[in-house]
C-alpha cells in the first residue's frame, strides 16, 4: 500500500509505504505538526484491505489535518471496504493506479529531512538526500539518488545512488545495517556492533563498499 500526502495549496508532496498496519503511531506523528490541510491518496495494487484494517487507517488520518482521502484500488473488495467507510474509492486497472503513482513520485520534493524513528515496515524514498533525524529498525528501508544521512542507529537497509550515483554515500552516527547498497554494489552489514564512538561513511572504492570514520571539514 502507497500513501501520498499532499498539502492543499503548496507542492509539498511525500510517499510512504504501508507494509504492517498494527505499526503505523510513528508514521503518523511526524504529519500531526502540519498545519495546513492535507489531501491524502491510498494505492492499494493487488491487496485485499478489509473495512476494518482501513477503519483503523482512517482514524489515524483523522486526527491530522486531512481535508480528503480517495482510495485507488484494483480490488473491489478494497473498494467496497472503503465505500463501506464512505471514504471515496474508485476502482482502477493496476497499470492506470500505477501511472498515476508514477505522476507523483515525479513530482516528489528531492531533499527529504525526515525526523522521528523510522520503523519496521516503513520505507522512505528520496528523488535527492535523503535525511533522517532518528533511527533506521531493522526491517525499514531507505533509498536515496543521491545520499543518505542517518543522524541515529542505522539497523535496517539503505540504498543510495538508486540512479546509479556511484559516488553516493551513507552515513550514520551507529552504522549497523542489515544490508547496505550503493549503485550496483551491494554489502551485508557486519555481525559485530560498531565500537566506534563516532560516526562512519560507507562509500564506493575499487567497487567494493568500504566503512571509514565520517570527518565533517571545519569551513571556517
Amino acid at each position: 500500500m502507497e500513501i501520498v500526502l499532499k498539502k492543499t495549496k503548496s507542492k509539498y508532496v511525500e510517499i510512504f509505504s504501508l507494509v504492517d498496519l498494527d505499526n503505523i503511531h510513528e508514521t503518523f506523528k511526524r504529519f500531526s505538526s502540519i498545519k495546513e490541510p492535507l489531501e491524502a491518496k491510498i494505492f492499494a495494487v493487488n491487496e485485499s484491505i478489509s473495512a476494518h484494517q482501513l477503519s483503523k487507517l482512517k482514524n489515524y488520518f483523522d486526527k491530522i489535518n486531512m481535508c480528503s482521502l480517495r482510495i485507488y484500488s484494483n480490488n473491489r473488495d478494497t473498494v467496497l471496504s472503503g465505500k463501506f467507510l464512505k471514504i471515496d474509492s474508485a476502482f482502477k486497472k493496476e497499470q492506470e493506479i500505477k501511472n498515476k503513482l508514477l505522476l507523483f513520485n515525479s513530482k516528489k520534493k528531492d531533499d527529504i529531512l525526515h525526523k522521528g524513528t523510522v520503523r519496521s515496515g516503513e520505507r522512505i524514498s528520496s528523488n535527492g538526500n535523503l535525511s533522517i533525524i532518528g533511527d533506521v529498525n531493522p526491517g525499514a528501508i531507505v533509498s536515496a539518488k543521491k545520499n543518505i544521512y542517518v543522524w541515529g542507529k542505522l539497523l535496517g537497509i539503505a540504498f543510495a545512488g538508486k540512479s546509479g550515483n556511484k559516488n553516493a554515500s551513507i552515513a550514520s552516527l551507529y552504522l549497523n545495517p542489515l544490508q547496505l547498497r550503493i549503485a550496483d554494489v551491494i554489502a551485508i552489514g557486519p555481525k559485530d556492533k560498531p565500537k566506534n564512538c563516532y560516526p562512519e561513511i560507507a562509500e564506493i572504492d575499487k567497487q567494493t563498499i568500504i566503512i571509514k570514520p565520517l570527518i565533517i571539514e571545519n569551513r571556517n
